[in-house]
């Protein structure tokens, strides 16, 4: 009997002992692992920032999102209202309808099918967007080009907005009739 426990112990033993070393070869890949990412930038998490702001009324009024990867515009949401109609545009980095380049502080978003392009100005607390010339059938549902600029600031609920409402020449006022052009004889 004893023989025969001594011999269970000896199994369990040579049993045991790769196991524990398996067991320790696996947590010191993981500290290995840990240490590359620490030490690794390009793995580094991204800091990600939300700002907002909306400058207008309930029936008029534009407003934009914007979502930042460590410092740099990601992507951005543009929505304006002349009630009843609404314009909306969302571009983002690696979408399948704008080519993005940066040049130090400065970014250009190029709408694909000359559907106009966004110049984006960084500064430290604010992010400066420039539209030219965009295409406001495809994104708007009417005639024109929507350009101008609209600021947004760090901390603020409120834009700066220069041009981007502006009716376009082709656009009619909702409110009024358009002119008779024909005369009754």
């Amino acid at each position: 009997m004893r023989r025969l426990l001594a011999v269970c112990c000896v199994v369990a033993l040579a049993l045991a002992l790769p196991l524990t070393a398996a067991a320790q070869q696996t947590v010191q890949k993981k500290a290995q692992q840990k240490k590359a990412y620490k030490k690794s930038p390009k793995q580094a998490r991204p800091r990600i920032e939300r700002l907002a702001c909306r400058l207008g009324t309930e029936d008029q009024h534009a407003r934009i999102a914007v979502e930042l990867r460590n410092g740099k515009v990601n992507r951005f949401a543009y929505y304006s209202k002349w009630k009843p109609r609404t314009c909306s545009m969302e571009v983002e980095r690696g979408d399948a309808y704008s080519t993005w380049q940066d040049t130090g502080k400065t970014t250009v978003v190029t709408l694909f099918e000359d559907n106009g392009a966004f110049l984006i100005d960084h500064g430290r607390n604010r992010y400066h967007f420039i539209f030219r010339e965009i295409d406001r059938m495809r994104y708007c549902g009417m005639e024109g080009k929507v350009s101008g600029s609209l600021t947004i600031f760090r901390g603020r609920p409120q834009c700066l907005l220069e041009g981007v409402m502006e009716k376009g020449e082709d656009m009619i006022e909702i409110d009024k009739p358009r002119s008779q052009t024909s005369t009754s004889k």
